[in-house]
C-alpha cells in the first residue's frame, strides 16, 4: 500500500469504529475492553485524541507518568474520556477518520495497526462482530512482525512459529505452524488473547504460553 492507500485505509476503519459506536448503549460504553484496566470509552479517547496530540502535551504527559510509556499513553486517554461525553467522543472519532496527522514518535504505519486493533478491542467483548478488512489486516500483520511493542517484542515472542493466515496470503517466521484468519493473527501478535480461540496447528500451545497476558494493552 502507498501513503494514499494507508490513509484511505485509516480513513475506512475510524469511520467504521464511528458506525459501532454509533449503536452502543451507555451501558456498553463503560464497559471493559480488551485492554486490561480500560473501559470502551477509555480506548475510544485514545484512538480518537491520538491525530491531535502535540509533542507539549506527550512532554507533559510523559513527566507525569515519571518516563513510564505505558502510564503516559493510559493516563492521557483516561484524561480525554474523563472531560468528555459519549457523543462528544463520537465526534472526535469522525473528525479524526479526517486528519492525516500522526501523533509525535509514531511511524506512518502506526495509525493503521490502531485503527485495526482498537476496534477489536472494543468490539469483541462487547460481543460484537466487526472483521478487520482482509487487506489492511495483512499489512498490519506484517509491520507489527518487524516492531517492537513497550515492552513486548512479537517478532521474539514468535520465534520457531510458522504463523499461516487462512483468508489472505500471508505467512511469516519457521518452525511449528500456526494457522487461522489474518484477524486472529494480528491479535496474538499485539498480544492479545483474544485471537486464540479461531487458531490451529501445533505451534498454538507454545503460542498461548508465550502471550504477555490474557487482555492487551491499548498502547499496543
Amino acid at each position: 500500500m502507498d501513503g494514499d492507500e494507508v490513509w484511505a485505509a485509516i480513513e475506512a476503519q475510524r469511520l467504521s469504529l464511528a458506525d459501532v459506536l454509533d449503536d452502543l448503549t451507555p451501558e456498553q460504553w463503560e464497559q471493559p475492553s480488551l485492554c486490561q484496566g480500560w473501559r470502551v470509552r477509555d480506548v475510544v479517547a485514545h484512538v480518537a485524541s491520538t491525530p491531535f496530540i502535540t509533542y507539549g502535551q506527550v512532554l507533559a504527559e510523559f513527566v507525569r507518568a515519571r518516563g513510564n510509556l505505558n502510564r503516559t499513553i493510559r493516563d492521557a486517554a483516561i484524561r480525554v474520556a474523563a472531560r468528555s461525553s459519549n457523543a462528544d467522543l463520537l465526534e472526535l472519532v469522525r473528525r479524526s477518520a479526517l486528519s492525516r496527522r500522526r501523533a509525535p514518535a509514531t511511524k506512518p504505519l502506526d495509525p493503521l495497526f490502531d485503527a485495526l486493533v482498537h476496534t477489536q478491542d472494543i468490539a469483541l467483548p462487547l460481543g460484537i462482530r466487526h472483521p478487520m478488512p482482509l487487506g489492511p489486516a495483512r499489512v498490519a500483520a506484517s509491520y507489527i512482525w518487524e516492531r517492537d511493542l513497550p515492552g513486548y517484542s512479537p517478532r521474539k515472542a514468535m520465534r520457531g512459529l510458522h504463523l499461516v493466515a487462512t483468508d489472505i496470503a500471508w505467512e511469516i517466521g519457521e518452525g511449528q505452524r500456526v494457522c487461522g484468519p489474518i484477524q486472529s493473527l494480528v491479535l496474538v501478535m499485539s498480544g492479545r488473547a483474544a485471537g486464540l480461540p479461531d487458531l490451529v496447528g501445533e505451534g498454538t500451545a507454545a503460542l498461548t504460553s508465550r502471550l504477555p497476558s490474557p487482555h492487551g494493552t491499548a498502547d499496543r
